[in-house]
């Protein structure tokens, strides 16, 4: 049996072609030191942390759940699930956020999974014109409007907290 890893042994390429397939700019930037949290990344970056697209996996009775929030706030998700008319969402586990995205925690991106993954875009991304999202691993990112990361990712907007 193969390990998960060995599965998508390229996040990023995976990331890039999912952009270039979806006919958006392939605007991926690879650090050289790592980026995994919104802080790390919006100080490499140079923006406000706000800006940044956190994409978080969450567990909803076996199937994952995809919100890319601000990085300047927690997701409610209590709010979230009652808003989507849900039961409970739970942050996913590591294991389980491989299996469902081929990226690790801290590296995963909005796009370039193995399979559509229902996805809400936080609302408050809005205010930006330029937000930057992990592009497939801990080293890497990519920029984009709202407008676009909603059409790539066929996203629902909601408020997540």
């Amino acid at each position: 049996m193969h390990k998960a890893t060995e599965l998508f042994h390229d996040p990023v390429l995976n990331v890039r072609s999912a952009l270039i397939a979806a006919g958006a700019e392939d605007t991926v930037r690879i650090f050289k030191d790592k980026v995994p949290t919104a802080a790390a990344a919006a100080s490499a970056l140079g923006c406000d942390v706000a800006a940044i697209t956190n994409s978080l996996i969450f567990d909803f009775d076996g199937e994952p759940l995809l919100i890319l929030a601000s990085g300047a706030a927690k997701v409610d998700t209590t709010m979230v699930a009652d808003q989507l008319g849900i039961g409970k969402i739970r942050r996913a586990r590591p294991e389980f956020v491989l299996q469902h995205t081929g990226q690790e925690v801290g590296g995963v991106a909005p796009v370039g999974h193995p399979r559509k993954i229902r996805t809400l875009l936080d609302i408050s991304l809005q205010a930006h014109p330029v937000l930057w999202a992990g592009a497939g691993d801990h080293n890497s990112m990519f920029s984009i409007s709202y407008e676009e990361l909603a059409r790539i990712t066929a996203a629902e907007p909601l408020q997540v907290r």
